[in-house]
């Protein structure tokens, strides 16, 4: 029986430490500059203004979009909503659903590449970072220094500017649920509440460590859009991709001579379009989840194809089956009319009409009814059966209201409401109302003991010349045995 050398005592042993994590690799993309660059940074610009901007935006007397969680009233311009209008928030979500599976379906990661937060913050923190340390190689080599003094105001100069642009998001953020020019004085003077300060500092570093530090990490493990993307997918569906029977096979040359002569393709291998891709992939490679549209390497690459003196579109918009057949964007285009595309926008389009509609049609006033959980029904004077109701009345407009109550039952004749005869409202106001409806003992026994169904109805006054509005809402009238 042959013995085993232990390997502590073996000359020739090699220990091997295997590290089930390893570190990510930092990205260093590369500074681009081309058509599509143009539009992406006209987002970056449209997107920050609006998000920026809206909160000191004015509508007549207060804020123009304002989610005021303390007295629970949504502002959107001229919008009052309540939490009871949740619904329209569920609408609009199905909306923006809708419309990503549509241009997903389309153009693949349109939204990831020009208006997700992360592409755009990551932008401007990009930006930021090549201003103060320089493009790609000028970083690598300071990364790659000694710590002196160029390499620390460099790297404390940063960091500031980027916390900087953290914390103004945190609180431009928390500006929409409290009035910002209440936070600004509150800011000043180091007296923000507890909520507001909390909210600054998670929103503002929050926004400083995915775009300053986590970057495509968050687009390739944390963002669950890139990990379902293929179910929307089909051959049809517009992405970037490299030409392969164009570029193939790759390799140096001069630009002098004729590719074709020398057995090689348009690509000249340069690497510019792994250099400038926010998250590191070789585009060359094939479609890869990790893409996210941001069509980098189609400026850089139409860059190169230029000074070579080639045909641009080396990488480009297309699709697979485009890809296969050379064809044209008159063919892209009418491919992109399919039956997926064309079933999504009716879809999309009618849930928009409905939203719309819904919006426009909807009441100026509300009314919530809730029974006296006190006393369920009871016997008045004369034999009258008396049950109590709190009316709760949300105005929702800006201008004030006053509207009439009403109440009947087909299974109830004869019954008396005792309720104001006109109640007040003022603009975007709630008022609750307390209000006895009564039915005599004759229309009581007729009706038997139970539940039986009431109505109240709030009667709204219209435009001069125009019929009240009537808006109703259904209750039970409790019978006793």
């Amino acid at each position: 029986m042959n013995a085993t050398k232990p390997v502590a005592e073996s000359d020739d042993a090699v220990v091997a430490v295997i590290s089930l994590y390893a570190k990510e690799k930092k990205i260093y993309p590369r500074a681009v500059s081309g058509w599509f660059a143009g539009w992406r940074w006209a987002l970056v610009w449209f997107t920050q203004l609006l998000f920026y901007g809206l909160p000191w935006l004015d509508w007549g007397a207060r804020q123009a979009v304002l989610f005021d969680l303390a007295s629970r009233r949504f502002y959107i311009f001229g919008l009052v909503l309540y939490p009871q209008d949740f619904i329209y928030l569920t609408g609009l979500l199905i909306v923006c659903a809708y419309a990503l599976f549509l241009f997903t379906a389309v153009a693949g990661r349109l939204w990831c590449g020009y208006a997700c937060p992360q592409t755009v913050y990551t932008e401007i923190f990009l930006w930021v970072e090549k201003r103060i340390e320089g493009d790609r190689v000028a970083r690598m080599k300071l990364d790659a220094g000694p710590w002196n003094f160029n390499r620390l105001w460099r790297m404390l100069a940063k960091q500031g500017a980027w916390l900087a642009i953290g914390l103004w998001t945190g609180f431009t953020f928390v500006g929409y649920f409290t009035p910002v020019r209440e936070l600004v004085p509150s800011l000043a003077g180091f007296a923000l509440g507890p909520w507001e300060t909390f909210w600054v500092l998670f929103y503002g570093f929050a926004t400083y460590g995915n775009a300053g530090y986590m970057r495509e990490q968050v687009c390739k493990y944390m963002c669950p859009y890139a990990r379902f993307q293929s179910a929307m997918f089909d051959k049809d569906t517009l992405l970037v991709a490299y030409d392969t029977a164009r570029g193939e096979p790759r390799g140096t040359r001069s630009r002098k001579l004729d590719a074709r002569a020398q057995g090689v393709g348009d690509c000249i291998n340069c690497g510019l379009c792994v250099q400038v891709c926010p998250t590191g992939i070789d585009i060359r490679d094939g479609l890869q989840y990790e893409c996210i549209g941001c069509t980098a390497c189609i400026d850089v690459c139409n860059g190169v194809m230029d000074k070579m003196k080639y045909p641009p579109g080396l990488i480009r918009y297309t699709s697979q089956n485009g890809l296969a057949s050379g064809a044209g964007w008159p063919e892209l285009v009418k491919r992109a009319f399919r039956p997926r595309v064309l079933i999504y926008t009716a879809v999309l389009g009618v849930i928009c009409v409905a939203f719309v509609t819904s919006l426009w049609m909807r009441p100026p006033v509300r009314l919530d009814v809730e029974r006296d959980r006190a006393t369920l029904a009871r016997l008045v004077d004369d034999g009258f059966i008396e049950n109590v109701y709190r009316l709760q009345l949300m105005n929702a407009t800006e201008s004030p209201q006053t509207v009439s109550l009403q109440a009947g039952g087909s299974s109830l004749p004869g019954l008396v409401l005792d309720a104001p005869e006109s109640v007040a409202l003022a603009p975007a106001a709630a008022r609750w109302v307390t209000v006895a409806v009564r039915v005599p003992p004759e229309t009581a026994l007729s009706a038997g003991p139970g539940a039986h169904e009431l109505r109240f109805t709030v009667s709204i006054p219209g435009p001069a010349g125009e019929a009240p509005r009537q808006l109703d809402e259904m209750s039970t009238f409790i019978v006793p045995r």
